[in-house]
C-alpha cells in the first residue's frame, strides 16, 4: 500500500510540472521545477532565464498559478518562488527548449547550424562534455532521421551517467510532424574517480618567483650599464689612435741595419768550404803510418 502512495505523489508532481510549463510563457525557458513539502505548505521553485516573464505584471501569472494549483491538485498552501539561472548553457532543459523554439520559428532546414551552435555554447561555458540528439521527420528529408552532435567527455554508463549528468527531453511540433530533442550535459563540477590530479610542490613556486624577480632586475639594469660602457670606451679609443702614429714614425729608420745583416750572411757561407779542404789534407798522413811499421820488421 505504501508503494502506491509513492507512485501517486510522483504522478502528481509530474502533472504539476507540466502545468507550470504550459502556463509560463515560452520565452522564459524554464529549467528545473522543484517541489518540496513543508509543514507550512508546498514550496514550488521555478528556475528560469527571465524571471520577469514568469512573474508577470503585478504578479498576475503567479496568482493565477496558485489559485489553479489549489483547485485542481488539492494543494493546501502552495508558495511559488522564482529564481534566475545564471548559466543557462549549463542547464539541459533551457538548451532543449531553445532548440525547439528555434525549429518552430525558422523551420527544420537549419538543424545542423542550431545543433553545432548550441553545442559550442555549452562547451565554452565550461561543461566537460555534451550530446544533442535531434530525431524526427522532415529534418530536412521526408524520412525520419537522427542528427547527433557530440563534444567533450561524457559518461555513458555507471552511477555518474545516471545521477551526475543533466538530461532533458523536449518536443518541437512542426508541419511535417513531431521532432524529439534530447540534451545531455556533464557539468564541470562532476567528480570522476578514474581521474588523478598531481599537485605540484609549493617550493618550486617560490623558486620560480625569486628567479623571475632577479631576471626583471637584470633586464632593468642592462640599458644603464651599456650606456656607461659606451661613454667609457669613447675617450680610450681616441688616445689609443694617437700613439700608433708616433710609433710608426720611430720604427721606419730602424729597418736599415736589418739590410746590413742580410749582406753579411753570404760571407759565412763561403767560409764553410775552406774547412772541408783542411780535413781532406789530413787524410793522406794517416795512410803513411802503416809503412813505418813494416820497416821496423
Amino acid at each position: 500500500m505504501i508503494e502506491r502512495e509513492f507512485i501517486r505523489t510522483k504522478i502528481k508532481n509530474l502533472r504539476i510540472r507540466q502545468r507550470v510549463n504550459e502556463v509560463v510563457s515560452k520565452g522564459a525557458a524554464c529549467g528545473d521545477i522543484v517541489i518540496e513539502r513543508t509543514p507550512l505548505g508546498e514550496k514550488i521553485t521555478i528556475n528560469t532565464i527571465r524571471p520577469g516573464l514568469v512573474i508577470g505584471r503585478g504578479g498576475e501569472t503567479i496568482k493565477r498559478l496558485t489559485s489553479e494549483l489549489k483547485s485542481r491538485y488539492a494543494l493546501e498552501n502552495p508558495q511559488i518562488e522564482v529564481k534566475e539561472i545564471l548559466a543557462p548553457n549549463l542547464v539541459a532543459a533551457t538548451v532543449a527548449k531553445r532548440i525547439a523554439d528555434e525549429m518552430e520559428r525558422f523551420g527544420p532546414r537549419r538543424v545542423k547550424a542550431m545543433g553545432y551552435r548550441s553545442l559550442n555554447n555549452i562547451l565554452k561555458s565550461g561543461a566537460m562534455g555534451a550530446e544533442i540528439l535531434i530525431s524526427g521527420r522532415g529534418i530536412p528529408s521526408q524520412r525520419s532521421r537522427t542528427h547527433r552532435f557530440y563534444g567533450g567527455y561524457l559518461k555513458k554508463c555507471g552511477d555518474i551517467a545516471v545521477s551526475k549528468i543533466d538530461v532533458a527531453i523536449e518536443r518541437a511540433n512542426l508541419s511535417s510532424g513531431a521532432v524529439g530533442i534530447i540534451v545531455k550535459i556533464m557539468l564541470p563540477d562532476t567528480f570522476i574517480p578514474d581521474r588523478i590530479k598531481v599537485q605540484e610542490a609549493d617550493v618550486k613556486m617560490e623558486v620560480t618567483e625569486g628567479v623571475s624577480k632577479e631576471l626583471k632586475t637584470a633586464k632593468i639594469e642592462t640599458p644603464k650599464a651599456e650606456s656607461a660602457k659606451k661613454e667609457a670606451v669613447k675617450p680610450v679609443a681616441k688616445s689609443a689612435e694617437t700613439p700608433k702614429k708616433k710609433v710608426a714614425a720611430k720604427k721606419a729608420p730602424a729597418k736599415k741595419p736589418a739590410t746590413a745583416k742580410k749582406v753579411a750572411k753570404p760571407a759565412t757561407k763561403k767560409a764553410t768550404p775552406a774547412k772541408k779542404t783542411v780535413i781532406k789534407k789530413a787524410e793522406p798522413a794517416k795512410k803513411k803510418a802503416p809503412i813505418k811499421k813494416g820497416a821496423k820488421k
